[in-house]
């Protein structure tokens, strides 16, 4: 996904020097940023998945070509300092990617989809966001999957929000045979999500009995459709996700899968100065063009997950559930979720607006708060399995 953005990154630069020589030489850059972004942060606004369909995912290994980002130092946002693109300074200046979506002339705003084209079946993902999107009828997700053949081949949703929710989850959603029972006591700091209130399958009576959701099976019965098993962060409750990870300056998202140690793994730390110093170190050196600099992240180094899943031999989970799956970043508005949990989640709107597609459509204040704001997505695979992939 870095050649990704780096690639978005050329095309508006060859777009304004386009319109430039149109207009007889003015040097002046044109401003393509939407109501959100400001002229001091060069964001990248995505409207259509076709900009990046022209590239392939790039793994972060160590003879990769970095892509083209501008200096990023994240100790900077530890101490507070605000990078600039003020290039007549000594301050380091950021690029990021900008997704969001405005109003159509009849009310409603398309949901938005940036697919990734490599396909992974192992890996480590690191997410830096700055702002996501949140409020009442946003339905925002950074996810694994191979949509083409789900359930069989699994999803891995990494990053998830439904209206207001605060609280990082991690959910992992796949065919019978899969289920998180078993694990290891004091190998996660993190939860369950719970299912309570399933209605029965011939009466429609709810089950109020209380169970977590532990079982990645879409169709188990007791768990709500597609609930999966779903681990939630405890470490940082409440302020993990949306409007609340928003007002930290947002955070970084890691998933480690990793079939041959066994597990899929998951963290958040928000906000920055919650980040390890390893990671940090390597989300500061991933663009470093002399690849010796590069700091490789450890997550040995990192504390304990929120999110721990033991999967493949020995386990309950057998590991070829996950496969095939690409990396996909999507904005959508109502839906199955958000809009069927829209009155519950939103009482205020609900009163004047009684659904979710009608309070989108009126083009509500906080709508101005659904966006992506993606420093760096970086995927790392260690060198002795990559032969794996040729």
């Amino acid at each position: 996904l870095a050649e990704d953005l780096a690639f978005l990154d050329r095309l508006k630069r060859k777009k304004e020097e386009e319109e430039s020589d149109d207009d007889g030489g003015n040097d002046e850059e044109t401003d393509n940023s939407s109501n959100n972004s400001t002229s001091a942060e060069k964001e990248k606004e995505v409207t259509t998945t076709k900009k990046a369909d022209r590239r392939h995912l790039q793994t972060m290994t160590s003879d990769s070509p970095p892509p083209n980002y501008e200096p990023f130092n994240p100790d900077l946002i530890l101490e507070g300092i605000t990078p600039t693109t003020n290039t007549t300074t000594s301050n380091p200046t950021e690029t990021f990617v900008h997704i969001s979506s405005s109003p159509t002339p009849l009310g409603p705003r398309n949901s938005i989809r940036l697919e990734g084209r490599r396909r992974f079946n192992r890996g480590l993902f690191l997410i830096d966001l700055r702002h996501m999107p949140a409020g009442c009828g946003t339905w925002p997700a950074i996810w694994l999957s191979d949509e083409a053949n789900w359930p069989v081949n699994g999803e891995i949703d990494i990053v998830e929000g439904v209206n207001y929710q605060n609280t990082a989850k991690t959910a992992l959603h796949t065919t019978q045979q899969c289920g998180m029972e078993e694990v290891p006591e004091g190998s996660k700091t993190g939860s369950w999500d719970t299912a309570v209130g399933i209605p029965d399958g011939k009466t429609g009576v709810p089950d109020m009995t209380f169970r977590y959701a532990k079982n990645c099976f879409v169709y188990d019965p007791h768990q709500w459709i597609n609930q999966g098993c779903v681990a939630t962060d405890l470490r940082t409750e409440g302020r993990s996700l949306g409007m609340p990870l928003n007002e930290n300056g947002g955070g970084v998202y890691a998933l480690e899968w990793d079939p041959v140690n066994s597990h899929i793994r998951t963290w958040v730390f928000s906000p920055h100065g919650r980040v390890p110093r390893n990671l940090r170190d390597a989300l500061r050196t991933a663009t470093e063009v002399d690849v010796g600099k590069r700091v490789a992240p450890d997550t040995n180094l990192w504390g304990l997950p929120y999110g721990h899943f033991p999967i493949g031999e020995g386990t309950n989970c057998p590991s070829g559930h996950f496969r095939n799956m690409r990396l996909v970043i999507n904005l959508a508005f109502c839906g199955s979720v958000a809009g069927n949990r829209y009155f519950m989640d939103c009482p205020d709107k609900f009163k004047k607006f009684k659904t979710c597609e009608e309070y989108v459509a009126s083009n509500p204040e906080e709508l101005k708060e659904a966006y992506w704001k993606i420093r760096g997505v970086y995927v790392y695979e260690r060198a002795w399995e990559r032969q794996w992939s040729s």
